[in-house]
């Protein structure tokens, strides 16, 4: 079908799960019917997270679209403030280690362990600062015009294990499948036998979800495979005293070698990736991209990230002092932004 491209709208998954929202909470009871066909629409294909989300409740906005809005300085420059540092965590730093990590990745045989596991830690980054990137410009444009959206990621790098990490990445799509998926099929309430095939379950959906393709069905069955896991050790009471630093770096590893299946071309590609990396496969080649002044430029934009949003998360700032870091941001997506035309990683999806 060589006009499909054409066919499927822009974010079709994403409204589709919206629609699918509205019609499971009407069902349901927790939800009254709305008779208006615009405002119906206007729930459907909210522009600002028509494309990528966040994947609203109707419960939560709907009733948002009745009320007269006016404008309001506080509500419309803190709306500014979000959209810009989404724009930041895009041009600046997702598309800067995406200079790196797409040469690495697409040419896996030709790189050394080194070159493969720096790529897989940076696309870990990569594709948080595009996808919440993306957030922070959809839930800060919707808020300009004094309407509140979720929030859809809550600094899941700072996890401390793999249960934590889903409920602070897109959450918006983790309480979807949690809702709508995993508690229909019964959760955990028939006991752990089914707790682990309804976890099971839920992940290879979410993998079939990001693509018709095996390594998306792999990157699902792995967190489903932690998840149980992590079940089995609570079923055994089995405890492993360690510091939050340690289980923040093991948490955050287990995600890397998820991601490896996610972006790699193929399971194949994957596979050869992980055994490259574990062999030890150390030695600079010509092809190498390592010790190279743009992986030290990377992981300082890293460093910056993570300081700048533990730093945010733990203060209030007055609209003054929003207006003026907004125009830094500004400045700094123009003076050191990659404008390749790089859309958003979860465009595709």
């Amino acid at each position: 079908m060589p006009l499909i491209s054409l066919i499927l709208p822009i974010g079709l998954s994403f409204h589709t799960f919206q629609a699918m929202s509205y019609t499971i909470e009407v069902y349901r009871g927790n939800q009254s019917a709305e008779r208006h066909l615009g405002i119906y629409s206007l729930y459907v294909l909210f522009y600002p997270q028509m494309v990528a989300g966040p994947i609203e409740r109707p419960q939560h906005i709907l009733h948002q679209f009745y009320k007269k809005i006016n404008f309001d300085n506080k509500t419309f420059f803190s709306g500014l403030f979000l959209m810009s540092i989404g724009f930041f965590k895009k041009v600046v730093i997702a598309d800067r280690l995406g200079l790196y990590v797409d040469p690495v990745f697409s040419d896996s045989h030709h790189h050394s362990g080194l070159d493969l596991l720096i790529g897989t830690y940076f696309f870990a980054f990569q594709i948080y600062c595009d996808f919440s990137g993306y957030s922070d410009i959809a839930i800060g444009a919707a808020l300009t015009l004094g309407i509140q959206l979720m929030q859809n990621f809550n600094t899941p790098y700072l996890s401390k294990n793999i249960p934590e990490f889903w409920k602070r990445w897109h959450i918006s799509l983790s309480t979807w499948f949690r809702d709508y998926v995993y508690i229909p099929l019964g959760g955990n309430r028939k006991g752990f036998y089914f707790t682990c095939i309804n976890l099971l379950i839920v992940f290879l959906l979410s993998g079939l979800w990001h693509g018709a393709d095996w390594k998306y069905v792999v990157w699902g069955a792995i967190h489903g495979i932690f998840l149980i896991g992590y079940q089995l050790l609570n079923k055994y009471n089995v405890t492993i005293k360690t510091y939050r630093p340690i289980n923040l770096i093991f948490t955050f590893n287990l995600v890397c070698l998820a991601w490896i299946f996610f972006r790699a071309k193929s399971v194949v590609d994957a596979t050869y990736i992980l055994t490259k990396i574990f062999s030890g496969s150390y030695v600079y080649t010509a092809a190498s991209t390592m010790l190279t002044p743009e992986i030290f430029y990377c992981a300082t934009l890293i460093l910056i990230l993570l300081g700048g949003e533990r730093y945010l998360k733990k203060h209030q700032f007055a609209i003054s002092t929003k207006l003026a870091v907004t125009a830094v941001l500004i400045i700094a997506c123009y003076l050191f932004g990659v404008f390749n035309e790089s859309q958003f990683i979860y465009f595709q999806f």
